[in-house]
């Protein structure tokens, strides 16, 4: 991984130093993901801003680095959320997506260790989605109330 993009993203996962708590909250479903340098900067900003999560539906792929980018105290989950991992990709010379071993270490690494052992134990990241819902995710994350 480039030096320039792992500088980003240790800016990025430094914690925010006086965050004003907000009553803001952005309610995520149906997100399937998308570029993962939006996703850093989107949730970073959210996070430096004080805002909250409910995740109500999926949120796949790069939306999972809420997980990673908001504090744990600030997301809530309801029954019909689910969380889906998988490796990180990149094209190859071809323009075919492949997976990236350094982009999937990363990755790993910053989800937060409830995470982690939870994707250990279901086979690590590949390119099967693997989805964390219902109880084993309530076990994780509070109900919203």
């Amino acid at each position: 991984m480039p030096m320039k993009l792992r500088a980003m993203l240790v800016g990025l996962l430094l914690p925010a130093a006086l965050v004003q708590p907000s009553d803001a909250m952005t309610r995520i479903d149906g997100d399937m993901g998308g570029s993962l340098g939006e996703y850093l900067l989107k949730f970073a900003a959210m996070r430096d801003s004080g805002e909250r999560v409910m995740i109500d539906g999926n949120c796949f792929s790069a939306c999972t680095l809420v997980t990673a980018l908001i504090p744990k105290q600030r997301v809530c989950v309801t029954e019909r959320a689910k969380l889906g991992f998988h490796a990180g990709w990149i094209d190859d010379q071809n323009g075919e997506r492949a997976v990236s071993v350094e982009g999937t270490r990363l990755l790993y690494q910053m989800y937060p260790r409830e995470i982690q052992r939870w994707i250990s134990l279901h086979g690590g990241l590949g390119t099967q989605t693997l989805i964390l819902k219902g109880r084993e995710l309530m076990a994780v994350y509070p109900i919203c109330k």
